[in-house]
């Protein structure tokens, strides 16, 4: 929309990764080559971590891009990936040929003879796991004793873990220290300073073509160090819509008028403005505000069922607001249950551990749901048959995976699926495991483990960057 007003070629604020807009400045260009010299050069396991929007995957993407060409890559993004699942995801990537419902040590042992061939054709493998911090306690444990396929002097296969800080957290744990103890390198992404930011400002703005004097007043950039905290995707959004505010007063230099306008408009900004004293009271009030009409809504719920408790829930009746949902490009009629279905868009499934064959459903929904919303809730309630009577054998295709306490994630990922596909074949899981509690969803019921991947090639484009991959009824049981 602004290109032109400002000379552009390009946008020059995009969240998603674009490896031209690579800013080598504020260390990220010295962690880049530290980065690639251990993992071409060490044998043990290298992990990455950065706060949400600092940079972790544009610094993965580049890393990926730059490696020797002698690198096989394998790159997982999906961070619910059982410990059974690891294998099976590698083994797709290097395109192995696994037979379905093969023993965990035939697996195993195909992919280390694998590994050994491409070692001896003078290969390395580099693994790179996104998203480390949500893992499994199961899956890291698998991630360790992948570390431990060698040949007789040169490990087989290179670890990289990217994650947020929570994943320093695991780590510490006294079960995590036998990993904690394989890590030989650790990388952290800091968040920018204020003379970080307006280099990256400009950096960004000639990537995208423009040759002028540099658009952002001091005080402008000041106001983007405040409201961003030094995080690049903060920087990326506000840097864009003080673009826009500029534009649509058909001004060409960026005020600090233009950046609080930006601010107000982003959910973050006033939150992270030490100086909006007046607009964290306004906020503050309306939380309140919103804990007493959720307490009285819980009460008048209280006070119903008590006066009426055979009466069962009424789920139309529930008053969560759906989100937006993103306009579909054509309807999609549902697939049989027997043939690989046509794919929809990912979706958030609350993770439901299948009650024993014969067991009736419970009445009421489980405890572990209460702090879910009650949208979700609904949803775990109707797919709730569907887990009991699948068969064991059967598969489905995972679209994501994430702890519990993601729901906004889960609920963002529903309202596209909802648009996009068919919600009857998009369901919600909700798992409790020893140390965390899991939250899913998938997508579609196959056979056979062919059938499903046959049907992963068949998923819309917009599902591709969240890696889906075939899982067992059995492994969510």
């Amino acid at each position: 929309m602004y290109l032109e007003h400002f000379g552009l070629a390009e946008v020059p604020f995009r969240i998603t990764p674009h490896t031209d807009f690579f800013f080598a400045g504020a260390n990220r260009g010295a962690t880049l080559e530290a980065l690639m010299y251990a993992i071409t050069h060490d044998e043990g396991i290298v992990k990455v971590s950065g706060e949400v929007g600092s940079g972790k995957t544009m610094l993965c993407r580049v890393l990926m891009e730059r490696l020797p060409e002698h690198v096989t890559l394998v790159y997982l993004a999906n961070p619910s990936l059982s410990r059974d699942d690891i294998l099976y995801a590698i083994a797709d990537e290097l395109r192995l040929v696994i037979p379905d419902h093969s023993r965990r040590s035939v697996l195993l042992r195909t992919l280390q003879e694998h590994l050994i061939s491409l070692y001896a054709d003078g290969r390395q493998v580099v693994v790179l796991i996104d998203e480390a911090h949500a893992m499994p306690a199961e899956s890291l444990e698998e991630v360790r004793l992948l570390s431990n396929l060698e040949s007789n002097r040169h490990k087989l296969m290179q670890l990289v873990l990217f994650g947020q800080p929570e994943l320093n957290a695991v780590l510490a744990r006294s079960d995590m220290r036998q990993l904690k103890e394989r890590i030989t390198h650790n990388f952290a992404l800091e968040p920018l300073v204020r003379d970080d930011i307006a280099n990256y400002i400009d950096f960004r703005m000639r990537a995208a073509g423009y040759k002028g004097p540099s658009l952002f007043a001091p005080a402008a950039v000041r106001e983007i160090a405040n409201a961003s905290m030094g995080l690049t995707r903060r920087i990326n959004i506000l840097a864009d819509k003080s673009l826009l505010a500029a534009f649509s007063q058909g001004t060409h230099q960026i005020t600090a008028k233009h950046v609080r306008a930006a601010i107000a408009d982003s959910e973050f900004g006033t939150l992270s403005q030490p100086a909006s004293r007046r607009w964290t009271l306004v906020a503050a009030a309306a939380g309140a505000i919103a804990l007493l009409l959720v307490a009285a809504l819980w009460l008048m719920r209280g006070d119903k069922e008590a006066a009426t408790p055979t009466a069962s829930p009424n789920p139309s009746a529930s008053t969560t607001v759906a989100p937006q949902p993103i306009t579909p490009p054509s309807p999609q009629t549902p697939p049989p249950t027997s043939a690989a279905p046509s794919v929809p868009v990912p979706a958030v499934i609350p993770v439901v551990a299948a009650p024993v064959a014969g067991t009736p459903r419970p009445e009421s929904p489980p405890k572990a749901w209460e702090k879910l919303p009650p949208g979700i809730q609904q949803r775990l309630a109707k797919h709730q048959p569907w887990f009991e009577q699948t068969p064991d054998e059967h598969w489905f295709i995972q679209l994501l995976g994430t702890d519990s306490t993601h729901v906004q994630r889960v609920e963002s990922m529903l309202a596209g699926a909802d648009a996009l596909l068919d919600p009857s074949h998009v369901r919600v899981y909700f798992v409790e495991m020893r140390n965390s509690e899991r939250i899913g969803v998938i997508y579609g019921e196959y056979k056979t483990r062919r059938e499903a991947l046959e049907a992963i090639k068949q998923l819309p484009q917009e599902l591709k960057p969240f890696r889906p991959y075939p899982r067992q009824m059995l492994k969510l049981r």
